[in-house]
């Protein structure tokens, strides 16, 4: 059982010196999301949580007896947006979503800790014992990541970024089980009904932006590895995604790109709008995940974010990825994602978070492949309620699921996987005090509407007998979570 590894995970962010620092002191000058500052224009009230919507034109005020005009807390990549519009990568979300997280003032830097270890059981397609994608196991989802940025002269802002997983020790031979999940591979063989492994160094980035007004900056941002100009918010980073320990059976038609050895992008933003574009290496990581893979800069991305209100966060994007397989080098897919990201927070612990994205693969084998995620987070103090629905088009060399048929026939079809989870988690308690990391329990079962063609047990062309997976498949999962704490401003 692997639960050490990922608990000390959770309990390095913890141990960081002077990480809740910020929690005993007036921090000077925090550029804070606005609309709320009606609730918190009288000094001394308490300010529950990060959670406001953001309007710089308020950067004036004086909430709870600080000087907000003095204050260098921001977005990461512009010094006149809230820092709770901070996404994956230069990726946006609502001004209105909640942070976990610590925060600390070191001269001018400041610092940011974010984390998150899971600890659970899984059992996919309980239902079906001696079918295809039967497992049980006992893992450990987990990451951590540190910001650190400081402002430059009169416009300048610097971030520097590092994120690190210790999924190579906690997701063995290959990763998790997650029935229907594909993408990458291990040891020469393609992972199905698998879910890879993050790498040790999953982000580490510098970026430099430039204000020319309130209204427009200029963003440049580097990788290695980075997260290139594809998609939303990638689900690790998403708040409507937070309880669920799984990845999305759609990553690999949205987000996956997240960890990508090397990413150079530009952002250009003007007022609620930002257009921005990479070039970044195609190769998604290999199965050595201590390593750095070598850059390639052959591939290109182009996304388009919008923010119209404090409740919503809207993108679309366009990429060219060049051989993103390893097993399918001359294989050049070209990717099409769109997104609306909503957040709401009415107090301590009380928000709704939700994601609709819709992601198109073409290239990867003769057919147009879509998948679409819909996804709630509503918490509502200690207990939390969630769930997603999935729907994604696999093809038969994706899941190697091949069927009978005249010997002229092709071998490729294209499946239509339909997947519900649902799912709740309580939080227990802060270990080590309020400030501590978060500690929940939580589970939840998905349910699968696949077509009769996979639930049968196949004998492909020359491929041999093959396991279905049985009618309805399920799949369960019990965890405990640790993550870092509910950000609050005193």
């Amino acid at each position: 059982m692997k639960l050490p590894a990922y608990l000390l995970l959770a309990a390095g962010l913890a141990a960081t010196p002077a990480l809740a620092q910020h929690q005993n002191h007036a921090m000077p000058g925090m550029a804070m999301p606005a609309d709320t500052t009606r609730r918190a224009a009288s000094k001394g009230h308490d300010m529950k949580g990060m959670h406001m919507p953001a309007d710089s034109s308020h950067a004036g005020h004086h909430m709870a007896g600080m000087d907000m005009g003095e204050m260098n807390m921001s977005h990461a990549y512009s010094r006149n947006l809230p820092m709770n519009r901070n996404g994956s990568g230069t990726a946006w979300q609502p001004d209105q979503t909640p942070m976990y997280m610590w925060m600390q003032h070191q001269g001018p830097w400041m610092l940011m800790y974010h984390g998150s270890a899971f600890g659970r059981y899984t059992s996919q397609n309980f239902n079906h014992r001696d079918a295809r994608g039967h497992r049980r196991a006992v893992d450990g989802p987990n990451w951590a990541m540190v910001m650190a940025q400081r402002q430059v002269g009169q416009r300048g802002l610097l971030n520097l970024s590092l994120m690190m997983s210790l999924d190579p020790l906690t997701e063995t031979r290959g990763g998790y089980p997650l029935l229907f999940q594909t993408g990458e591979s291990y040891k020469g063989q393609p992972l199905i009904d698998k879910q890879h492994p993050h790498d040790l160094f999953s982000g580490l980035s510098v970026a430099y932006t430039y204000a020319f007004s309130k209204d427009v900056d200029l963003t440049a941002y580097l990788g290695y590895p980075g997260e290139p100009t594809i998609g939303p918010t990638a689900f690790m980073h998403r708040i409507s995604a937070m309880p669920n320990p799984d990845a999305p059976l759609s990553h690999h038609w949205t987000d996956a790109t997240h960890i990508t050895y090397g990413v150079a992008s530009l952002g250009l933003r003007y007022k609620q709008f930002k257009l921005e574009g990479s070039n970044f290496t195609g190769r998604e990581p290999d199965q050595y995940r201590y390593d750095f893979d070598r850059p390639r800069a052959d591939s290109w991305a182009a996304r388009l974010n919008w923010n119209p209100t404090a409740e919503l966060a809207l993108q679309a994007s366009h990429a060219f990825i060049k051989s993103p397989e390893d097993l399918h080098p001359d294989e050049n897919v070209r990717r099409t994602t769109a997104s609306v990201l909503h957040s709401r927070t009415w107090g301590d612990h009380q928000f709704i978070a939700s994601s609709l994205v819709w992601g198109l693969n073409q290239g990867h084998g003769a057919h147009a492949e879509h998948a679409v995620l819909a996804e709630t987070n509503l918490t509502l103090g200690r207990p939390t309620f969630y769930g997603r629905y999935e729907w994604v088009q696999k093809d038969s060399e994706e899941l190697e699921y091949y069927v009978p048929g005249p010997a002229d026939a092709p071998l490729d079809m294209v499946f239509n996987v339909h997947a519900l989870t649902l799912g709740s988690s309580y939080r227990l308690t802060n270990l080590g005090g309020p400030r501590g990391p978060e500690l929940s329990v939580g589970g939840q079962i998905t349910g699968y509407v696949i077509p009769a063609t996979l639930q049968n047990d196949q004998r492909g062309r020359g491929f041999g007998q093959q396991l279905g997976y049985g009618r309805l498949p399920l799949s369960a999962s019990v965890y405990v979570r640790l993550n870092a704490p509910w950000m609050r401003a005193m």
